[in-house]
């Protein structure tokens, strides 16, 4: 769920970003097609991270947002229907960060980025991102990444699986595939290639396999992936091809 680079990221200058409401999960998508059924094959799930180093790192971030102010004048907030929680948002450098407050408790419950692909190429760089999450064991299991991530995709961005991913990353993207499309592809030549599904044992894996949730707006369309449409003409001049 989280790369150890991830870390630099974070120390980032803030920016502020436009407003950004997280008011109820948004309804399914018409092209949304149960996929959980369809997609129960596993990555390489082989992340695993100690609850005890999770806890110590959230610490250690929310001290220094506190120290240098930035967690509170540098961050939009969302409305969510999670008590207690308050989520706050920026963005640098077309990257979006959401940290999970527990303000009577004073500390980060978790938070998610939302990477850049260093991967895919400038037309897609501007659609396609990368989650990585950490939260701490006593806020899992209650539908707070859920709801990041369907902020994310209610954007209309496409979200693709970092090359390693931990049981519970690949039981939430098992979990969101019941409601958002969820396709197979290969992460070559700066492009995303459409795989056919089921993937054999040996495509599955490669590195270079991942897996994609659509966002809002995407839809599949003769083997291809096609962006949002008020957005087509800015992504390619043409489909992603089938592998």
């Amino acid at each position: 769920m989280f790369e150890p680079w991830m870390c630099a990221l974070l120390a980032f200058p803030f920016i502020t970003p436009g407003p950004a409401l997280l008011r109820e999960r948004p309804a399914r998508h018409r092209d949304a097609q149960p996929c959980a059924q369809r997609h129960t094959m596993e990555l390489r799930v082989d992340v695993q991270w100690s609850a005890a180093s999770v806890d110590d790192e959230l610490k250690s971030l929310h001290a220094r947002l506190e120290r240098s102010g930035l967690l509170k004048s540098g961050t939009g907030i969302f409305t969510t229907q999670l008590p207690g929680l308050i989520l706050r948002h920026r963005e640098a450098d077309g990257e979006h960060y959401i940290y999970v407050e527990d303000v009577a408790r004073g500390r980060l419950a978790g938070y998610t980025v939302f990477n850049r692909l260093i991967e895919v190429n400038r037309r897609l760089d501007r659609f396609v991102r990368a989650p990585h999450s950490k939260y701490a064991v006593e806020y899992q299991r209650r539908g707070i990444a859920t709801a990041v991530y369907e902020w994310a995709l209610d954007q209309g961005f496409c979200l693709v699986s970092g090359a390693r991913q931990s049981q519970s990353a690949h039981a939430l993207w098992i979990s969101l595939a019941t409601r958002h499309r969820l396709e197979y592809v290969e992460v070559r030549n700066k492009s995303l290639h459409l795989l056919a599904s089921p993937v054999d044992p040996k495509t599955r894996d490669r590195l270079q396999t991942r897996m994609v949730l659509l966002g809002k707006g995407w839809v599949v369309e003769a083997d291809s992936l096609k962006p949002p449409t008020e957005c087509a003409s800015s992504i390619s001049g043409r489909p992603l091809e089938m592998q």
